[in-house]
């Protein structure tokens, strides 16, 4: 399986940001946190090059509605080290955040190993290679996916603006099963001269 990389685009944070609040602060770099869909609550520890920030601005908040205002997560700073957004509580950010990949599947060129393409949501092809989007068009694109079928699923499809697919990962909910899916998915690319490896 590939293994994740994250290019530090900070689109997670900024959709996940809604619904991970500041609870309390309990010293300069500690604070109890509240997930918004699972009520849950947990502590992080800031890294030391982001302390006073993250201070400052939750001190400055509204103490009726704590937390840090505006859109994305508090904890998304610009990347002192480059390029793109770094988290200031990494090392202690909550499950959610552990688990959530943006991408489910890499599409590589077999003998090159190049990434050629990436699957988000559902099933969503970005890709350049315009041989591959027309392989995904007319081979794949069609094919059924258990989200998009009458399965039990609590959230509404476009709940808080996310696809079933994002929305089954923030809700804590049992996936629909779709091995069946990428393994068909996988078996086409293979036809095709491509080959699909599914993100740990």
């Amino acid at each position: 399986m590939a293994k994740f990389d994250c290019n530090w685009c900070g689109k997670c944070c900024a959709s996940f940001g809604e619904f991970i609040k500041i609870e309390r602060q309990l010293t300069d770099r500690d604070y109890y946190c509240r997930y918004g869909i699972t009520g849950e609550i947990f502590p992080v520890h800031v890294q030391p090059e982001f302390a006073d920030e993250i201070e400052e601005e939750f001190l400055g908040s509204d103490p009726k509605n704590p937390g840090i205002p505006g859109k994305g997560c508090a904890f998304m700073k610009k990347n002192p080290e480059g390029k793109g957004f770094a988290c200031a509580i990494y090392p202690t950010r909550p499950t959610v955040c552990r688990e959530f990949r943006c991408y489910r599947m890499l599409i590589l060129h077999p003998s090159s190993g190049e990434t050629r393409g990436k699957v988000i949501g559902i099933n969503e092809l970005r890709t350049k290679d315009e041989n591959l989007a027309a392989i995904w068009n007319e081979k794949i694109a069609h094919i059924p996916h258990p989200f998009n079928g009458h399965q039990p699923f609590a959230p509404p499809h476009t709940a808080h603006g996310h696809d079933c697919y994002v929305n089954a990962h923030l809700y804590d909910q049992t996936h629909a099963d779709d091995r069946e899916w990428v393994s068909t998915v996988i078996a086409v690319l293979s036809e095709h001269g491509y080959h699909g490896d599914p993100v740990e």
